[in-house]
């Protein structure tokens, strides 16, 4: 017997009827879902705004607890700057004026945004605690090493570059703590790398930091730096480098402080272009002002 052609198409007959036995939903019950969508939204607006001004409160603070971005002591100029990558910076910087003379400590804490920030009070604090007890930049960093490791495993791994400057005699007494080596352009055109001390700091409960001593004369210029400056990376991921930060000292070596410090860093922006941020930046420039110096800035 034969079978009847399929047309591609069900019979009227075969058709099924889908019912939504479902209540239609009454205007009021979408009035009540709208105000209960508005509360939340309401909430996490306030909760937004609360925590927005949390992280500015806090970044104000940090600002106080770091040194001014400039700092003149005698002929001394003492320029500073960090950006943060992510809120809260993990690098800082702090100068403080001691019967020893001026001692500065460049740190930068493992890691990134609040995760580092929080922790930057902390190794201030500490810096200035034991800058106190005995200022001689070996002892503070095994002082800061100490306690660091003492709350081990939860404190971070901590780079530092710490220096005493003897502003009337010129001598610089430092010692660095994982740091990269800070750069001494002599007014003459010689480069000397401050690169003695010993490991980050928390690391090793044990550990030694050895120490070194220049002289700082008219016109010399002391340049220190975390490692988000070496490693800005340009599109094509080629580093900053050590090539390019001497190159741009030494092509705005004549200017203060402030000047080397803003050359730098748009040297740095230049390069990285468009390429964000990948870890926070801080630099710090020292210059010892020349006769021509003190003549240009005489009144009148």
């Amino acid at each position: 017997m034969s079978q009847p052609e399929f047309d591609g198409r069900w019979p009227a007959r075969g058709a099924v009827e889908i019912q939504d036995d479902s209540p239609p939903r009454s205007s009021a019950d979408s009035r009540a879902r709208n105000r209960d969508l508005e509360l939340k939204l309401s909430a996490l607006q306030k909760d937004y705004a609360e925590l927005h001004t949390a992280l500015f409160e806090a970044a104000q603070g940090y600002r106080r607890l770091c040194a001014p971005r400039l700092v003149r002591h005698g002929d001394v100029e003492i320029a500073s700057e960090i950006f943060a990558v992510r809120h809260l910076p993990g690098d800082f910087f702090t100068v403080a004026e001691t019967n020893a003379g001026l001692v500065l400590a460049l740190g930068d804490i493992c890691g990134k945004g609040l995760a580092a920030g929080m922790w930057t009070t902390l190794l201030a604090g500490l810096v200035g605690t034991h800058t106190a007890a005995n200022p001689e930049p070996e002892a503070i960093l095994a002082g800061v090493n100490r306690d660091l490791c003492r709350m081990s495993p939860s404190a971070p791994l901590t780079s530092l570059f710490l220096a005493r400057l003897d502003p009337d005699t010129g001598r610089l007494d430092y010692s660095s703590a994982g740091h990269p080596p800070a750069l001494l352009l002599r007014a003459h055109g010689r480069l000397e790398w401050l690169a003695e001390g010993g490991p980050l700091l928390g690391a090793f409960c044990t550990s030694a930091f050895t120490g070194g001593d220049v002289r700082i004369g008219e016109g010399d210029i002391l340049l220190a730096c975390s490692d988000g400056i070496l490693e800005s990376q340009n599109d094509v991921e080629e580093e900053f480098g050590y090539e390019r930060l001497e190159a741009e000292l030494r092509r705005s070596q004549t200017g203060s402080a402030e000047t080397v410090m803003f050359s730098v860093l748009g040297a740095v922006q230049d390069f990285a272009c468009s390429r964000p941020l990948a870890d926070d930046t801080s630099l710090m420039v020292l210059r010892c002002g020349t006769r021509s110096d003190r003549i240009n800035n005489l009144p009148g």
